[in-house]
């Protein structure tokens, strides 16, 4: 005989289903409601500088890993590359060595640029048999990428490096063939401690070389060098220590070879503390004679985002992912031979930051 509906035990069970798919309604509401981005799937997209590219990477993965839902891809372009695509909007940040100037700002839509970490530009090259590493005057820098010291036996080179015994090679110039922040970093040096190379050559993300051959990126300028005896390039330190490369000590106006590294770098920053907080651009070459342990050739790296962005999950996102690089991802920068920013940069950036906006609103 079939039980009734009215049976207190089935009752029982049509009141507990009914209650638990209640429940389930009103979590399912809850959790649609939320808005919580931490707990959507993102993805960022950045590009540019193969300087930054060696932390980059370890921030992006220290970032993923505190993450779960966030997905950042960052390709190794080239800073020209970085802005371009930035300007395009094919990208949600871009990186680049050198910070845009008024006139590359005017050209696109309202952008934030900040100061993210700071390295030196190294010269690297190829000396097989010699037991320190070469010295360098700004002299001979500027003679062998202007193409007039061919030797490395020139007596610019000799009256640098008193009791070497210098090879008598040729020496070949690997530099830049794509817009690049290095390459600007680079030829800023060189145009502030030789007016012959102002004058013919300049600086920016791309010059015409008066000699040499070319790389694209870091990573082919590193491979010109370490395949060319003879040879010398500029590239990141990273780079250079990644491939067994030797790097030069570098002369400042104080009269010191100086080796790269982060704390060179550092004092190279300190030296322009008073300009840097009216104005991050400043470029950071060639320090004054007052910053006996600064490395000459020193450049902050800068991330280029934009101001606005139509999707809120993303730009939550990028911003906290920002905000770690320019906190605890500082630690991480020095671990790589990046100096850290000085609290005054990062004070600046973290205002900012705030400027950061989502849809036209500010963001949660």
């Amino acid at each position: 005989m079939r039980k009734s509906i009215d049976s207190p035990r089935l009752r029982s069970a049509y009141v507990l289903c009914f209650a638990s798919a209640l429940f389930m309604v009103s979590l399912a509401g809850c959790k649609s409601s939320s808005g919580g981005s931490e707990a959507q799937s993102v993805e960022l997209n950045g590009a540019g500088s193969t300087f930054v590219y060696p932390v980059m990477s370890q921030w992006t993965s220290a970032f993923a890993n505190a993450h779960s839902n966030v997905r950042i891809n960052y390709q190794s372009i080239g800073s020209g590359g970085g802005v371009q695509q930035v300007k395009n909007g094919t990208v949600d940040f871009g990186a680049s060595d050198a910070a845009l100037n008024d006139d590359q700002l005017s050209g696109m839509k309202p952008v934030i640029q900040i100061p993210e970490s700071a390295g030196p530009v190294c010269i690297t090259y190829s000396l097989p048999g010699l037991a320190k590493p070469i010295q360098l005057s700004s002299d001979a820098i500027a003679g062998i990428f202007l193409g007039k010291i061919t030797s490395w036996h020139d007596p610019i080179l000799v009256k640098d490096n008193p009791g070497v015994a210098l090879p008598n090679t040729k020496i070949l110039v690997a530099h830049r063939t794509d817009g690049s922040g290095t390459t600007n970093a680079f030829t800023t040096y060189l145009s502030a401690v030789s007016p012959e190379w102002q004058q013919k050559v300049g600086k920016g993300n791309s010059v015409d070389w008066p000699v040499g051959m070319g790389g694209k990126g870091s990573e082919g300028v590193t491979g010109q060098v370490r395949q060319t005896p003879g040879a010398i390039g500029y590239v990141e330190l990273t780079f250079a220590q990644q491939n067994k490369l030797p790097v030069a000590s570098v002369k400042n106006l104080a009269g010191k070879y100086i080796l790269p590294d982060t704390s060179s770098t550092t004092a190279a920053i300190a030296a322009f503390t008073d300009q840097l907080s009216k104005d991050p651009r400043t470029p950071i070459v060639n320090a004054p004679a007052s910053a006996p342990d600064a490395y000459p050739i020193s450049t902050l790296t800068f991330l280029i985002i934009p101001k606005d962005g139509p999707d809120v999950a993303k730009r939550t996102a990028l911003r906290n992912f920002i905000q770690y690089v320019i906190t605890d991802g500082q630690a991480a920068a020095a671990t790589l031979n990046y100096a850290p920013l000085p609290d005054g940069v990062k004070a600046y950036d973290r205002q900012q930051v705030q400027l950061m906006t989502a849809a036209g609103q500010p963001i949660p």
